[in-house]
């Protein structure tokens, strides 16, 4: 059976021979591909001057190191007394588990900040050099796209609340999930672009609404509602002084609008709209659901997809409801778990293939909370989820413990393949 995990390496441990994953944007790379062997040292030099600590790497498709070889006829094989200890070895791997994931988690953060930071740099300059706005939202999700539509898939995760400042995590955590919605419901790259900039701008109009107003908390009297809805036309007038694409426009012009008519400001069924605009309408009801303005509103990933499924299901287009639960699995990242072996544990990842199966990071009294590992429940067939519940009703030791999110901040990563697809 074909090993088909990726794992992740110091970059000093490169060598010719190894099939590589670079997690960067296409513009912050000189090769052709985002992942290809290695075949020369120029290549090697080329990857440690990107600046990156670590780099993932898969081994069923590396050369083997030439540097390993069978034990020599005749050699004496190492006495028990120096041969390291299975507990000594086993520490070893847990460690090395442990820094493979961390790395990963920093690099989808630094992924995140980065978009955040450009989301700002746009927000500053739409009015001033809205050329420039657009070039820069552009290179931006042309990344995006670029990673999405790569060879392998790409999973939810569940990042640190350090991640993101209110001001842009909203617009960053709906273009994230809009291109992964968009891609699962078949969208091409030219729509998936359009969706990509109209998600990131979808509220770009609201720097034209006074600032008591930008933020709808349900408490609004009839003609502050009003106003606040104008908000999406004044996106619509700023995406095109920035010359943007028709299909990117109409995503900013229908974000808002529901499948039976009841949204705004056209008031349109689901017939008159975009399939971008579609996905666009779903997620970023989700996003405000669990990142709501006030934080005492919040529910759980897996409370808002319920409360959209069972109670608000008219309001979105029925097909893309559907491929959204799957992506984001009965429970999303940020839902708190308990487990059938009654463990309490924080989902932190989704792969699409396997919804009831997420990665999890589990209470246990044991380990440290800074040394917890994220568990594949894929990789524990006896484990399941048993049920969901709010963190209040955690016991306080495992509240301390897992911590769950105030803000939801997601990012994608790259899905763990099954054994079958690797051997393809």
């Amino acid at each position: 059976m074909a090993d088909s995990h990726t794992l992740l390496i110091e970059v000093t441990r490169l060598r010719v021979g190894m099939y590589i994953h670079l997690d960067l944007g296409w513009m912050d790379h000189p090769f052709s591909l985002n992942s290809f062997k290695i075949s020369s040292q120029e290549q090697i030099d080329t990857i440690r001057s990107l600046g990156l600590e670590h780099i993932r790497y898969s081994p069923d498709k590396s050369e083997p190191d030439p540097s390993t070889h069978p034990a020599a006829p005749g050699s004496v094989e190492p006495s028990a007394a120096t041969a390291e200890m299975p507990d000594m070895a086993a520490k070893n791997q847990r460690r090395e588990r442990l820094a493979s994931q961390r790395a990963s988690l920093q690099i989808c953060e630094r992924q995140f900040a980065h978009a955040a930071q450009t989301y700002k740099q746009v927000m500053e300059s739409v009015y001033a050099q809205p050329g420039v706005s657009r070039e820069q939202s552009e290179t931006l999700i042309r990344g995006f796209v670029g990673e999405i539509l790569g060879e392998q898939d790409a999973c939810i995760r569940l990042l640190s609340e350090k991640a993101g400042e209110k001001s842009s995590l909203h617009s960053v955590n709906v273009t994230i999930i809009s291109l992964l919605l968009g891609k699962a419901s078949g969208l091409g790259e030219q729509d998936l672009l359009d969706l990509g900039m109209g998600a990131l701008l979808h509220d770009i109009g609201k720097i034209d609404l006074p600032d008591r107003l930008r933020w709808n908390d349900g408490h609004f009297m009839a003609a502050e509602r009003q106003i606040y809805q104008e908000h999406v036309a004044y996106g619509v007038d700023l995406a095109r002084k920035m010359s943007l694409s028709n299909g990117a426009i109409l995503v900013i012009g229908q974000h808002h609008e529901h499948a039976d008519g009841s949204g705004y400001p056209l008031h349109i069924s689901a017939e008159r709209m975009s399939l971008p605009a579609k996905v666009i309408s779903l997620v970023n009801h989700y996003d405000n659901l669990c990142n709501p303005c006030n934080p005492a509103l919040a529910v759980t990933p897996h409370e808002a997809l319920a409360f959209m499924f069972a109670q608000k299901k008219k309001l979105f287009h029925s097909a893309t409801l559907s491929l959204f639960v799957r992506m984001m699995g009965v429970y999303p990242p940020g839902s708190v778990v308990q487990l059938t072996d009654e463990r309490f544990a924080l989902v932190v990842s989704v792969n699409s293939a396997q919804p009831l199966k997420p990665s999890v990071v589990v209470h246990d009294p044991h380990v440290p909370p800074d040394e917890a590992l994220v568990i594949d429940l894929e990789d524990e067939p006896q484990v399941g989820i048993r049920r969901s519940l709010k963190p209040l009703q955690l016991p306080k030791a495992a509240l301390d413990y897992i911590s769950p999110r105030k803000r939801m901040c997601y990012f994608f990563e790259r899905a763990r393949e099954t054994a079958a697809e690797g051997a393809r």
